[in-house]
């Protein structure tokens, strides 16, 4: 018999059977896919932005999906002692702009073969290719899990299934339906953090382009719901990047489809100031066609469009351009809008809100309150934060309370 089966080996579960074993469990990981921590592996781009290094204040803030269940789980487990774990395993990390936290060799593989390969020193059993059928009970007790008709018994299963987003990764909502056969409720699913999508065809032009240090806001028919300051990137079909991965979950939450986003180009410099700027750089470009007057200003394959949206002829030198066609293009700079009409499906979301209801689960414990043994941890909850690795402290975080919590 086994003093713990965790069904995952993703993030949560990993750190769930790290924690378990610490006790002298003897713990078993069943992992549907041939490998762990698929998604581990893609995220951050490849290089696994693990967790965060801010304020504890500042850490629940940033988790708007449920964050105030996470404060015992992140007392007891921090992310400061989410870096502690990984340097004390032989994972360098460095702190990177907005306190983001990284391994030092910007490889999300390293992030998964120091757990595993710590896993195995202690003995923890992983079983590759399981999927699990159910897990049994008996007088509202965990007893075992079948595992394509075999059963397995223990008196303990922490359920760190993923979510619904990266399906590709095996994160098809298998938790969802162990939840609800336990008697769970489970708060419907969306994606959080996902690309928004725009109906403005000119948006493919600019497809690959970055643009850091600018403001992005939102708004609909009501006014203004979302702004901040960051880093964006245009896609195929829409606006992508961490600001804009944040923004989508004010754009889902509130109750229009269309809405406009509008990006400050240049928000270090109020209009007086920009206006100014635009001056000197019209001095100095004078006799040039307008369509060549911001390569000082603008990434070089924002210009063509960018000049095609002033309805000026671009032909026309700099020197020929009126005083109310400047502040035409003062406007664009401080208040490049784009048409926004939804959001990129579930697959493309980097995380899931929804999940189990956190009025089901021990805050203490990560333990159910319907059944005895029976433990969630990471997406599974329905706890979600914005990114910048925040999702990841909330996984480590809570497997590894799971894994402290089992029962005798």
């Amino acid at each position: 018999m086994y003093d713990c089966i965790i069904i995952g080996a993703g993030a949560a579960g990993l750190f769930a059977a790290l924690s378990a074993s610490d006790m002298d469990k003897r713990v078993l990981i069943l992992e549907k896919n041939s490998i762990p921590g698929k998604k581990i592996r893609i995220t951050g781009k490849g290089r696994c932005n693990i967790t965060n290094s801010c304020s504890f204040d500042e850490l629940i803030e940033n988790i708007p999906g449920n964050g105030k269940f996470l404060y015992s789980s992140l007392s007891r487990f921090s992310n400061y002692d989410i870096i502690d774990t990984f340097n004390s395993l032989g994972l360098d990390t460095v702190v990177e702009r907005g306190n983001r936290v990284f391994p030092a060799s910007d490889k999300a593989i390293d992030v998964v073969n120091v757990l595993v390969k710590e896993l195995k020193r202690r003995n923890v059993e992983i079983r590759y290719n399981s999927c699990v059928d159910k897990i049994v009970y008996e007088n509202d007790c965990v007893k075992g899990v079948y595992v394509e008709g075999q059963f397995i018994e223990t008196k303990n299963v922490i359920v760190a299934t993923g979510g619904l987003s990266y399906p590709g990764t095996g994160s098809t909502g298998d938790g969802y339906k162990f939840a609800i056969e336990a008697g769970h409720t489970i708060i419907p699913v969306k994606p959080s953090l996902v690309p928004l999508v725009s109906s403005d065809k000119w948006i493919k032009d600019l497809q690959g382009l970055s643009l850091r240090n600018i403001r992005l806001s939102l708004m609909n028919k009501d006014g203004c719901f979302y702004s901040d300051f960051g880093e964006m990137l245009f896609t195929h079909n829409g606006i992508s990047g961490p600001l804009v991965l944040t923004a989508s979950r004010h754009y889902i939450s509130q109750k229009y489809k269309e809405v406009t986003a509008s990006i400050d180009l240049k928000p270090a410099l109020d209009e007086e100031k920009l206006d100014l700027r635009l001056l000197r750089d019209f001095e100095k470009y004078s006799r040039k066609q307008l369509k060549n007057a911001f390569n000082d200003l603008l990434p070089a394959k924002m210009i063509p469009v960018f000049v095609n949206r002033l309805e000026i002829d671009d032909i026309r030198t700099v020197n020929q351009i009126t005083s109310s066609e400047r502040k035409q293009i003062l406007s664009l700079l401080k208040d490049f809008r784009i048409n926004i009409i939804n959001h990129s499906k579930m697959a493309e979301a980097v995380v899931t809100s929804g999940g189990v209801s956190t009025k089901e689960i021990n805050p203490k414990t990560m333990e159910s309150k319907i059944k005895k043994g029976l433990f969630f941890a990471g997406e599974v909850i329905d706890v979600d934060g914005y990114t910048g690795g925040f999702n990841l402290t909330i996984a480590f975080s809570t497997g590894y309370l799971a894994g402290k919590s089992l029962n005798q």
